[in-house]
């Protein structure tokens, strides 16, 4: 039987949606005027082929739609009047999409272009029709594409200049990307002569492009088959015979570096970066190994390479200028956030950048941060905490030449410490940690890691309120969380998005992975060791920490709408932690919590879960904390005006134990009904290089709340009900 908040809550829900899809999509088009609303493409026969592919050659789009044919934005758009000298009805237009007027030449040019994109893949003498449906102001557009003749690659010759240059592409023929046997297509015959010449530009060839070729199929000595003839002439395709001039191998010859010397940098450095080298032969792939590994010193805001033959000899003289930038600076983030039960808490943070502190590309990164909880109604009730922190990051793999590394990426070496300070009503804690390890990039940017082969870390508890302890003291998960620790272990991070963006505007996913390992090198040595009383080994008199710990994050983000300016972004999150060894439990510090302003924003920051269990009374300002984390989060972001955007938002998820302890919190007990949802609205405001954002977020399920804890409308804004969350960033 569905709780009765919750058919309140669906039926709030499908009201509005009824509402905003119900409302006319053409109400504003002028009369004779109709909307575009489906282009549809079918294929007949060959399956291979993607409709999804042709539609982009279509011309004229269709206003883009979430689900089933609804577009919240074109019937948000339509709710506003024909008079837009009024400020309310040119609001609305400018937070939705208007309606795609049809027009009716754009048809047989969508014809044109499909007919021409079929001959592209290989399929000759294609019919493509087109059927217009008109049904009151609305019309749709279904082409028909029955596919043509296509040809298989019969026997493959050549035609090229002789000598050292015949020489070097007859070398690489067995390395063709198209084969007999293949399909014959302009698609397939234009990406192999784009990786033929850059080839050849790798060994030497430098000014040799893919316009140098052409090819002659001959499809009439056998059936379906077309022998084809791969030709390279002296001259391009947009010369005659008259231009032609025989191909030159070039090697390097003087090699120049520029930058302002305003910019202390050791040069040293830079020839190291380098892999131009003089003498060598002329390789493209070296220029770009050589632009990629300066640009990724973040030194110089530009990097420039300007290649010059000489006319008297096979020679190409390499200039390479760069352009300082700024290499000092600050960095400013906060976070804060508030509930209808008067907790306040705010997380500012200041951090000083130095990009080149030793005059190599040395990066230096000094942070300043603090988290301040307080409760609004209970004075003296606070909770803060302070921390510094210092990165030393360095351009190479210490203990190894940055000449062994071929590619366009070179390891970096990264030193960190930092100190942090808690001040709580229950205890006060100190952490100071240690770490060394190296991170880097892969595939243009996209593909990152960090690898930390040591990373150390000694926590210590002070001023310990007595009742805190007693209350605890029965529960062996809490007590070796809050106790005295070393942790010392390896981890790192993986990180993959199809988009390098700071902040992306076009659609991309990506995914995450970290893992840490803790305490299984020291536990080789737990024969030498002393054991407390709990069966502990001691290093010095205090435990070590032994655990893993594991976090999943795949993403993705859908940008639609006209000129993309809509985007649907989704979530999935999952962690795992698991103690062994000399520990009962993770250390506090390793728990997984949520709520916040980047989690489930109808709680606070550690104000959920674990799993079903209420509120501990260990803590006068909440602490849940868990082994396991699930969560999942949608949030549909759309434009309102000038630079401001707003959002609509859904969270599910929680924490929980991974053993049993005896209470509400373990994940095998009730788990589909412990995963607390919320919904929420936000307003972000776009700088282009920063983004701020206010989400509210209201409680839809909260499984700790005995019965059966579902909270309709009328309580939504209701105490304990609500958080208002203030950040910098969108959420994900």
């Amino acid at each position: 039987m569905v709780p009765k908040t919750f058919q309140h809550i669906f039926t709030a829900v499908l009201l509005a949606a009824t509402v905003l899809s119900s409302c006319s999509t053409t109400r504003v088009l002028e009369e004779g005027q109709f909307r575009l609303a489906k282009n549809e493409v079918k294929i007949n026969g060959d399956k291979r082929l993607s409709a999804g592919n042709i539609s982009n050659y279509i011309q004229q789009k269709a206003n883009s739609y979430i689900i089933f044919g609804w577009s919240p934005s074109l019937n948000l758009y339509n709710l506003s009047g024909r008079d837009t000298s009024k400020f309310i009805n040119r609001l609305i237009r400018k937070m939705g999409d208007p309606p795609v007027v049809y027009e009716a030449s754009t048809v047989a040019s969508s014809v044109k272009n499909i007919d021409r994109h079929m001959e592209y893949l290989g399929y000759y003498n294609s019919d493509v029709e087109s059927e217009v449906r008109v049904s009151g102001k609305k019309v749709k557009v279904k082409y028909t594409v029955t596919p043509g003749r296509r040809y298989k690659i019969g026997k493959i010759t050549y035609s090229v200049p002789g000598g050292e240059f015949g020489e070097d592409f007859m070398a690489d023929t067995l390395n063709l990307s198209i084969k007999p046997g293949d399909y014959l297509s302009e698609a397939s015959l234009e990406a192999e002569t784009e990786r033929s010449a850059s080839w050849m530009r790798r060994n030497g060839w430098f000014g040799f492009t893919k316009n140098y070729y052409s090819f002659e199929a001959d499809t009439l000595a056998r059936k379906d088959t077309a022998d084809l003839r791969m030709i390279i002439n002296e001259y391009t395709r947009n010369q005659s015979a008259e231009s032609a001039k025989p191909f030159r191998k070039y090697s390097i010859g003087d090699v120049s570096i520029a930058w302002d010397k305003d910019l202390a940098f050791k040069e040293r450095i830079l020839k190291d970066m380098n892999t131009i080298r003089p003498g060598a032969l002329y390789n493209e792939r070296e220029v770009n190994n050589t632009y990629s590994r300066l640009a990724a010193l973040k030194v110089f805001s530009g990097v420039n390479i300007t290649l010059n033959p000489r006319d008297t000899a096979d020679i190409v003289d390499c200039g390479i200028n760069l352009v300082p930038s700024r290499t000092q600076g600050f960095k400013i983030n906060f976070e804060a956030s508030t509930n209808s039960n008067g907790l306040i808490s705010n997380s500012p943070q200041i951090s000083y950048f130095h990009k080149n502190i030793f005059h190599g590309g040395q990066w230096l990164n000094l942070s300043f941060l603090g988290n301040f909880q307080y409760m609004f109604v209970e004075r003296g009730v606070r909770a803060n905490e302070f921390g510094f922190s210092a990165g030393l990051s360095f351009p190479e793999f210490l203990g190894l030449p940055n000449t062994i590394f071929k590619g366009q990426d070179i390891p970096r070496t990264e030193l960190n410490a930092s100190f942090m300070y808690q001040d709580r009503p229950e205890y006060t804690r100190t952490m100071i940690s240690t770490s060394w390890g190296y991170s880097g990039s892969l595939s243009r940017r996209r593909f990152l890691y960090q690898l930390y082969p040591v990373q150390a870390k000694i926590v210590r508890l002070q001023n310990m309120d007595i009742s805190f302890i007693e209350r605890f003291s029965g529960n062996q998960f809490f007590f070796n969380a809050y106790i005295d620790h070393f942790d010392v272990g390896s981890g790192g991070m993986v990180y993959y998005a199809t988009c390098a963006d700071i902040i992306p505007k076009e659609t991309y996913r990506y995914v995450r992975f970290q893992l840490d390992a803790s305490g299984n090198v020291l536990s080789l040595f737990n024969g030498a060791m002393k054991s407390d009383r709990h069966g502990h080994r001691m290093i010095w008199g205090i435990p070590y920490s032994q655990y893993v710990r594991s976090e999943l994050t795949l993403g993705n983000t859908f940008f639609f709408g006209r000129g993309d300016n809509q985007a649907l972004a989704m979530r999935l999150l999952g962690g795992y932690s698991l103690a062994y060894g000399n520990s009962f439990s993770v250390p506090l510090e390793k728990q997984f919590y949520s709520g916040g302003a980047s989690s489930m924003r109808g709680w606070q920051a550690r104000t959920l879960g674990p799993g079903r269990a209420e509120r501990n009374q260990y803590m006068t300002i909440p602490s849940q904390t868990g082994d396991v984390k699930l969560e999942a989060n949608l949030e549909y972001r759309f434009p309102m005006f000038w630079k401001l955007r707003g959002a609509l938002f859904l969270d599910a998820g929680n924490t929980w134990y991974g053993k049993d302890w005896g209470d509400e919190g373990y994940i095998g007990r009730d788990f589909f009904k412990s995963i607390a949802a919320d919904w929420g609205l936000g307003a972000r405001l776009d700088l282009t290089f920063l983004v701020l954002r206010v989400d509210l977020g209201m409680k839809l399920y909260d499984p700790s709340v005995s019965g059966i804890g579902w909270y309709g409308p009328a309580e939504w804004t209701r105490k304990d009900c609500y958080a208002l969350h203030f950040g910098v960033g969108y959420p994900f």
